[in-house]
């Protein structure tokens, strides 16, 4: 496999879940060929600095790769800009990328998988998103090895240069063309709160990137590959997160085989979006265990 894609790591503030994260990034079978950037953000406050200086006495201390390079930020971006801007930098330098934050572990064979659908579909315009991530669904042995689906996954990505093009950050402008049956489909029939999201965003309760580029993809008709057994398993729901509570109903046990079958007819899996849209319905369980939840998150 020539002309990998160059992996983006960002990385702030939280030394364990930085040391694993990498840690596992290392042990795919793709890594010593491949460049790894780590963008580290700058303290917010003075709270926050000696977290990043752990931080960035673990990543001064990288190899396994075939080769590294640290972009230290001078003052604090926020990971929304850091992202943009470090993604942004690497497309336009590589034509595609992929990318990590500090509390994705992998399976050995993420970076495989990539690769292998970044080349696949690089010519595929519908095709703007490859997730790593995916829910832990019911009869998931009942779809094939990968599917399309419309909406995006933050949690181990990549893209390419032509899809990152169309990447819209101004949240007026992608409002103002959602009418009432895009907000349905949008929302996965109102069985998740992305909608909710990018109003959020709009009256400044939260500063994602990923809502936008979902709402960026989602409005030019683009698809995003999926593996049906996850490859990735988030580590960030334990509270430490900019935008994470405590949560376990998102925790998956990472796939440890490498992909084999990609999908070749480019539309979204009409069985996948049935099997996702029943775990997000159900995703919280009844009114009692949502009280509990609520709870515990304010203990």
């Amino acid at each position: 496999m020539q002309n990998l894609a160059p992996i983006a790591l960002f990385v702030y503030n939280r030394p364990e879940h930085t040391r694993r994260t990498l840690k596992f990034l290392q042990a795919n079978a793709l890594a010593e060929d491949s460049r790894l950037y780590i963008f580290a953000d700058a303290a917010k406050n003075i709270e926050q600095e000696e977290n990043v200086k752990l931080v960035n006495e673990i990543i001064s201390n990288i190899d396994g790769f075939k080769s590294v390079r640290i972009v230290r930020a001078k003052k604090n971006l926020g990971l929304a800009n850091s992202i943009i801007s470090g993604v942004k930098e690497l497309v336009n330098t590589y034509g595609k990328v992929i990318v990590f934050e500090d509390d994705l572990l992998s399976s050995p064979y993420t970076l495989a998988y990539f690769n292998e659908a970044l080349d696949k579909y690089q010519n595929e315009e519908k095709v703007m998103h490859i997730s790593a991530y995916m829910y832990p669904l019911a009869f998931a042995d009942d779809l094939p090895e990968t599917f399309f689906y419309r909406a995006v996954h933050s949690w181990g990505w990549a893209t390419w240069k032509r899809a990152w093009d169309k990447f819209n950050p101004d949240i007026d402008e992608l409002i103002a063309q959602f009418d009432d049956d895009k907000k349905f489909a949008f929302s996965i029939e109102h069985k998740m709160n992305f909608w909710k999201q990018m109003l959020g965003f709009k009256a400044g309760k939260n500063n994602s990137w990923a809502i936008r580029w979902y709402a960026s993809v989602f409005l030019n008709g683009g698809l995003s590959l999926n593996p049906t057994h996850s490859l990735i398993n988030n580590i960030g729901h334990d509270g430490t997160g900019t935008h994470s509570n405590i949560e376990k109903m998102y925790q998956v046990n990472i796939r440890q085989k490498p992909i084999k079958q990609f999908p070749d007819t480019i539309e979204e899996n009409s069985i996948a979006y049935q099997m996702i849209r029943n775990f997000l319905a159900k995703r919280k369980g009844n009114l009692f265990e949502r009280l509990l939840r609520f709870i515990k998150q304010r203990m």
